[in-house]
């Protein structure tokens, strides 16, 4: 039994389709056919039931389904990770969604580097999804995103639950309403939700927040990032639904106004891969456990 026998399954079992499966995999159906053949003969037992409309796992390939993939994970992981000794040098590479970039994270920078002076440290901006896919493949170390994945090579925390506020231009009859703001007052205007591309993102948290409470905007735009999504909110083309910590990038043309719909948040979540221990990754958690209490204030 190799590896690629794993994939291969792998595939099958999450496609359910071998002409689908062989596609993903970019080989021709029936090689792909032969290949798990063959692993059965060597397991000594049936893992799909073939007979069945669509394709199934029998409960033995349900159970080699789960271990294939930590198995593949863990692979995965071993590489990048090996690949980063291999470097000989010390470095950290953090990705991170726009958003947070206002909270904690440049603290946590500024601290980390006044520690480890010595430590090359990068910033690449990318999506939760890219980071997952980043942190398996060595390209980052750590990240700071808005969407949780159920991924076995990553290990995910959710640091803090943002409060999300509404961004209004200053003209808008909202900023002087009295009393609190809800969902419901921003489905009756254009929404701008953002990055329009990859998803899913934040802008389908968002979109998800209405569909949670029965609500359709009355027209959605999507932007490319959460600075152009502003620059629209402040010529008038509509409102943008924000976490708290957009409140730190002041702006004198648009206003903020908190919702108070209950159980409307965002979450902060830091992801790495699973089984890293290493001193920087070790230092990052510290200073977040320091700095995150006092950060609640944006939560008011």
């Amino acid at each position: 039994m190799e590896l690629r026998h794993l994939r291969y399954f792998v595939a099958v079992a999450e496609e359910l389709n071998f002409t689908r499966a062989a596609e993903r995999l970019h080989i021709a159906q029936p090689p792909l056919s032969r290949q798990i053949q063959q692993l059965e003969e060597e397991l000594g037992l049936l893992l799909l039931d073939r007979g069945a409309r669509p394709l199934q796992l029998t409960e033995a390939g349900r159970f080699f389904y789960a271990q294939a993939r930590n198995l593949l994970a863990q692979a995965q992981g071993m590489r990048a990770m090996t690949r980063k000794i291999a470097l000989a040098r010390r470095q950290l590479v953090i990705g991170y969604v726009g958003s947070t970039l206002y909270r904690p994270l440049p603290e946590v920078i500024r601290r980390f580097r006044a520690i480890h002076a010595d430590t090359e440290l990068s910033l690449l901006e990318m999506t939760s999804l890219e980071q997952v896919e980043a942190l398996k493949a060595g390209r980052i170390d750590v990240g700071f995103g808005r969407l949780l994945f159920d991924d076995p090579a990553v290990e995910r925390e959710v640091l803090a639950e943002e409060a999300l506020w509404l961004a209004l231009p200053l003209e808008h009859p909202l900023v002087g309403r009295e009393g609190p703001l809800r969902l419901r007052d921003a489905a009756e205007e254009t929404v701008l939700i953002y990055p329009r591309q990859p998803r899913p993102s934040y802008a389908d948290q968002v979109l998800s927040a209405f569909r949670q409470r029965a609500l359709e905007p009355a027209y959605v735009l999507e932007v490319r990032e959460l600075q152009a999504a502003l620059g629209l909110v402040a010529a008038g083309m509509g409102v943008c639904v924000v976490p708290a910590s957009v409140l730190r990038l002041r702006r004198d043309d648009v206003v903020y106004r908190p919702l108070t719909d209950e159980g409307l948040a965002s979450p902060l979540i830091m992801s790495a891969r699973r089984g890293d221990c290493s001193e920087e990754l070790v230092l990052i958690r510290r200073l977040l456990r320091e700095l995150l209490p006092r950060e609640e204030v944006l939560e008011e």
